[in-house]
């Protein structure tokens, strides 16, 4: 990868990892749903313009796609995120939406792995498992669930984009922004009851964690994602990706207090281990074995 390339990877790691700690920070007065809806809104504004409507026939896939991204897993995440406490057990277990993508890719598409893939995906998951016994994870055990049901969603919804034609980065976000603010909002209004009334009581931390979110995170980071995924195969990105959760966790020791315990350092080490692995068996087939073969 040339030397601007991974300079544009290192302000998408940036960019994803910094967003941990500013969403922290801002949920802090404002709840999960309505800053995901927020985020949502904000998104929503500059790309409403942009937006091209999809193929005939897609409206019902890139319906699903939105919610199953848009509402579930990013509102999912972000109350695992307020949950947690921390900021390095959720970005680790939320790498785990790549061993399920790669599963459910299997299930759903026919994709055929072999069995380093099915090793790497094993390694993974037991990962969660060293993980979820660490003391900072066992006192808020909702919030890992919550961040591997988030993770699933995410799988699902990557796996059904996979039929989506003719969008570009910039409908698809898009899209997604339009169709998850109502629903978000809906679900704010049941669980998070007063929360909107009291959203014009927020300081700028707040906000600036809401336009960060939007801005840099979204737009930024998932803008420079494509184009490097246009440049290069998704595999040989993917492997930088990985910084993230380990920037993320510098930043929560540095920031939010974080002290990650040896389980959770195992753990961690084996989820991202097992999506290293993952990722290099990916990139070891697009650059050299036949369409027909495994992976």
């Amino acid at each position: 990868m040339p030397a601007r390339d991974l300079v544009l990877v290192l302000i998408v790691v940036l960019a994803w990892a910094g967003n941990f700690l500013t969403s922290a920070l801002a949920m802090r007065e404002i709840p999960p749903f309505l800053f995901t809806a927020l985020r949502f809104a904000l998104l929503a504004l500059p790309l409403a313009w942009l937006v091209k409507r999809p193929a005939p026939g897609q409206w019902p896939r890139l319906v699903a796609v939105c919610l199953c991204i848009g509402v579930l897993h990013f509102g999912l995440s972000f109350t695992a995120l307020k949950l947690a406490g921390d900021l390095t057990s959720p970005a680790i277990v939320m790498q785990s939406y790549v061993p399920m993508t790669t599963l459910l890719a299997w299930w759903l598409l026919g994709e055929r792995f072999a069995w380093r893939t099915g090793l790497a995906i094993a390694v993974s998951f037991a990962g969660v498992l060293v993980l979820g016994f660490d003391p900072i994870v066992l006192d808020r055990p909702m919030a890992l669930v919550l961040m591997l049901i988030s993770a699933a969603f995410l799988a699902v919804g990557t796996v059904m984009m996979k039929g989506l034609r003719g969008l570009d980065v910039v409908s698809q976000q898009g899209w997604t922004a339009l169709f998850s603010v109502l629903p978000l909002l809906a679900i704010s209004a049941w669980l998070e009851p007063g929360a909107l009334a009291r959203l014009p009581q927020a300081s700028w931390v707040a906000w600036a964690g809401a336009l960060y979110a939007a801005f840099i995170s979204s737009l930024l980071g998932h803008g420079l994602y494509y184009v490097l995924v246009q440049r290069h195969p998704v595999a040989r990105v993917m492997p930088w990706l990985l910084l993230v959760p380990l920037l993320a966790m510098g930043l929560g020791i540095a920031f939010w207090g974080d002290r990650p315990g040896p389980r959770l350092l195992v753990g961690g080490a084996m989820v991202l281990g097992g999506v290293l692995l993952i990722a290099l068996r990916a990139l070891t087939r697009a650059r050299s074995v036949p369409p027909a073969e495994e992976l």
